[in-house]
Parts: structure tokens; C-alpha cells; sequence
């Protein structure tokens, strides 16, 4: 091989390299833009929530079934004393009685949690229980006449000669029908809680999440009463900013809950 062919061989190898280098770049450059997309992504479900928007109208009736009673004061365990049914008037009450606004004048701004005790904004910093725009924490006192794991229940019964299930509802069309999919609620006992996802999705910020069906398996339950035993629960009430349904949308929503509150044993079995 003469010299003239080892030149020319030399000086396509550096067109050839300078090619891949120009070829890495452009693919460096493509991955950081997808990296970007995906962090915008990512945030979006709730970047601009955050600033102005808020869910409004929450409307909350819980009901238990039998063998199960419930109120917002500790009654005792004289059941004759205790309720089947908590209104928004009782739930006011204790709101009342913490210093806090009322059901019709919260609102639910984005916030998330992994837990579904402590909350966070967006940009991290802790966010507080009953102000005007943040998450509705009320605490609630059951008792049951038997020993029993109290679940959250998808069947419909009868309470007091009126129809009780679990849901969680709106009066919206469109983008913001979204806003029952994007709230969640927490049944703490003793520093730890179960996370009701209502038409449950992907799960988000490690949060373990259930939703509710006919039967009581242990995913599904909340919490344990012993016989006559009052035990205080914490209800928390969210948006969770970072379910990709909490995105501008749902602004302005209005969204209803229900909750049916049953007992079964151990195994799972219903009291009649």
C-alpha cells in the first residue's frame, strides 16, 4: 500500500470519527430534551393546580353497619348513646370545636403524602391540616358490640331505612369528572393508616392504596375493636397532587364521599 492510499485511509478515519462525535452529541443532546419531557411530565399534574385551583362542595355521610356504632365525642359504652350515621353538621361540630373552617368552606388544594398522616406541598414544605386551602382532617370514635376488623365497605345496605354504600362521586362532566379519581382518604390508628384510592390506578409516591368491593379481605382494613372498646380514628381528605389525573381540569370540582363502615372476623366473615 503506497503512501497516497495510507493518507487518504488516515484522513477518512478522522472524518469517520468526527462523525460519531457529532452523532453522540446529537443523541446526548436528544436524551436530556426526553429527560426534560419526562420531568415536565411528571410535574404537570399539579404545577399549575397548585397555584389557584381547588376542589369545592365536599359533601361527606358516613354510615355504619351492624354491630358497629360511631360519633364524634367518646360516648362510652352505653350504645343506646352512639350513632349509626355521622352527618356534616356532627363533622362541623368537631371542626368547630378545633378552631377550624367548616366542610363548605375548605377547599382542597393539591397535596401528597406517602403515608396519608404527614402532607407535603409541591415544593416539599410541610402543609397543615383545616386551613382554608390545604387537606380536611376531622377525628371520629367507633365502638362495636363485638370484636371486630372494621373495613370499608363497596356493599349497599340499609341504615336507619335509607340506602349506605362506599363512593365517591360528582356532578361534573367532563375533564372534571377526573376529580374522583384524583382524591384519596386516610383511616389513621396509632401512627399508621390505610389510604382509600377511590377507582384505584397506579400507585403514586409509594403510597399502598386500596378500593373498596363487596367482600372484606385484608387489604381492606382499616383498624381493630375489641368488644365495647371506644377507639379514636383520624379521617384525612386530599387531592393528591400527584396523581396524573390532579392536573388544571379538575379545578373548581365538586366531589361527594360516602363511606360504609362494616366489621368481620379474622377471616373475613360479615356479622349479621
Amino acid at each position: 500500500m503506497d503512501e497516497k492510499m495510507i493518507l487518504e485511509l488516515q484522513q477518512e478515519l478522522k472524518k469517520l470519527k468526527r462523525a460519531q462525535v457529532r452523532i453522540k452529541r446529537k443523541f446526548t443532546f436528544l436524551l436530556s430534551v426526553i429527560a426534560m419531557l419526562v420531568l415536565i411530565t411528571a410535574t404537570l399534574a399539579w404545577f399549575t393546580l397548585s397555584n389557584f385551583a381547588s376542589v369545592n362542595e365536599i359533601n361527606l355521610k358516613i354510615s355504619t353497619a351492624p354491630e358497629l356504632y360511631l360519633d364524634i365525642e367518646n360516648r362510652g359504652t352505653d350504645v343506646a348513646q352512639w350513632k349509626k350515621v355521622l352527618t356534616n353538621d356532627m363533622i362541623n361540630q368537631y371542626l368547630s370545636s378545633v378552631n377550624a373552617p367548616k366542610l363548605d368552606e375548605q377547599r382542597l388544594d393539591p397535596v401528597t403524602t406517602s403515608n396519608g398522616i404527614s402532607f407535603q406541598s409541591q415544593s416539599g414544605s410541610t402543609r397543615n391540616a383545616n386551613e382554608t386551602s390545604s387537606f380536611l382532617e376531622f377525628k371520629v370514635w367507633f365502638i362495636a358490640t363485638s370484636d371486630m376488623y372494621v373495613h370499608l365497605s363497596g356493599q349497599t345496605v340499609q341504615v336507619e331505612g335509607n340506602n349506605a354504600t362506599t363512593a365517591c362521586t360528582t356532578t361534573e362532566t367532563g375533564g372534571k369528572a377526573d376529580i374522583v379519581n384524583a382524591v384519596r382518604v386516610s383511616y389513621e390508628e396509632s401512627g399508621s393508616a390505610a389510604i382509600w384510592e377511590p377507582h384505584k390506578g397506579g400507585a403514586v409516591n409509594g403510597q399502598t392504596t386500596f378500593d373498596v368491593n363487596q367482600s372484606f379481605g385484608s387489604e381492606s382494613r382499616l383498624f381493630h375493636l375489641n368488644k365495647l372498646e371506644p377507639k379514636q380514628i383520624t379521617i384525612r381528605i386530599w387531592a393528591e397532587g400527584n396523581d396524573p389525573e390532579c392536573d388544571n381540569d379538575v379545578q373548581d370540582s365538586n366531589v361527594t364521599f360516602q363511606m360504609l363502615f362494616g366489621g368481620a372476623d379474622e377471616n373475613g366473615g360479615t356479622f349479621d
